[in-house]
């Protein structure tokens, strides 16, 4: 597992979990269905507010902007109900689904490890394992049950709303794509720093895993050589790692998220800018420039999350890789194709003969050193 541990993981590694995934597919089918479906929804708001705007607001007569008024509400208030239901949905059956992945991993993962051979044991930590059945799973859990779901539906609206901006002010949206290309670049330089931190924080916590049941497991041994001190200084010393390196995975990360929010922030308000100067020009309408904002906030936010959650998919990538590892483990002691049946005795032992019962195997040979006869009593 050491050398295997020294490479550097990516997203790619989340593949792993594919096994685990396919049993559920008519349930990932209808997630992705509602998926969609909110993804949709959210993208119809700014478009009813572009309605809103220039078709209830401009109307000479009062009863007919009182009557517009009402109807234009009623459809935004239908599209937020509409947002709702599949809102709602989709977060069942994700949570769902994480939680059946998860629950079928550790057994997995359990059950193979049980078939490992002694040698395994002897050079693998109890607190190694645990850590993987554990805090491993849970980054798991919290990709497949949370995260993942969170980063196809902004994928979904970011680029729902960058069509609609794109098709709505071609030129300057083009600008702005050219430099959220840009962004990509050096978020993928900090993406790989992330994940190398991310899988050397779960290999420091995973040791003061193993360390604490280690001591755990012979603590009469410890406390008998009075060095319960130094062992307790052995697993600070094993926590202040973990914690260092943890420190330096959240500096790293907390680095991309502002760059992301930053630059993508930065290229989408200046295609804002270049809204209002054209509503100021008179070439779009109050309306248009409100759907523009709406769906320049749906992009910027989309990317922001989903900077939060490429965060969260290396650290599971990290989290996957090691539970992999230990389900790629394989033992030199394997059952034969064909195994032979183990010879049945014919007959049962000498205490059944002398407690009365029918012998089933046969009379024990008299040895002179017994000084008794057969089932006689010693004098």
């Amino acid at each position: 597992m050491t050398t295997e541990r020294a490479k550097s993981q990516n997203p790619k590694s989340l593949s792993g979990l594919l096994p685990f995934l396919r049993p559920y597919r008519a349930h990932i089918g209808l997630t992705l269905v509602l998926l969609v479906l909110a993804a949709v929804a959210t993208l119809a708001f700014p478009i009813a507010l572009r309605s809103l705007i220039d078709g209830g607001l401009v109307q000479s007569d009062k009863g007919a902007q009182v009557m517009a008024l009402r109807d234009h509400f009623a459809v935004l208030f239908a599209v937020a109900v509409a947002l709702g239901l599949f809102s709602a949905g989709r977060f069942y059956m994700v949570s769902w689904l994480g939680e059946r992945v998860t629950a079928d991993l550790r057994n997995a993962v359990y059950s193979h490890v049980l078939k490992q051979s002694p040698e395994f044991f002897e050079t693998t930590q109890t607190g190694e394992v645990l850590s993987r059945l554990t805090a491993d799973t849970t980054l798991v859990q919290t990709v497949v049950g949370s995260s993942l779901s969170m980063g196809l539906r902004n994928t979904v609206m970011g680029l729902g709303a960058l069509a609609m901006l794109v098709w709505t002010n071609p030129l300057v949206m083009f600008q702005v794509l050219l430099v959220l290309v840009l962004v990509v670049v050096p978020s993928l330089w900090f993406g790989r720093r992330v994940r190398k931190l991310s899988r050397a924080s779960q290999d420091r916590v995973a040791d003061s895993s193993a360390i604490a049941a280690e001591v755990l497991n012979a603590i009469p041994v410890v406390q008998s050589y009075t060095a319960e001190g130094r062992e307790a200084q052995r697993f600070a010393t094993s926590t202040d790692n973990a914690f260092d390196t943890a420190v330096r995975r959240t500096r790293a990360r907390a680095v991309l998220v502002a760059f992301i929010i930053i630059a993508t922030s930065a290229a989408l308000l200046w295609g804002l800018y270049q809204g209002t100067q054209a509503v100021m020009a008179g070439r779009i309408t109050a309306g248009h420039l409100g759907q523009t904002v709406v769906y320049v906030i749906i992009l910027a936010s989309a990317f922001a999350i989903l900077g939060e959650v490429y965060g969260d998919l290396l650290r599971a990538a990290g989290a996957t890789e090691r539970l992999m590892e230990l389900l790629g483990t394989r033992s030199p002691i394997t059952s034969p194709s064909n195994p032979a049946l183990a010879p049945v005795p014919v007959a049962g032992s000498a205490i059944n003969r002398h407690r009365g019962q029918p012998s089933l195997t046969a009379p024990l040979p008299h040895h002179p050193a017994c000084g008794s006869a057969p089932g006689g009593s010693r004098s």
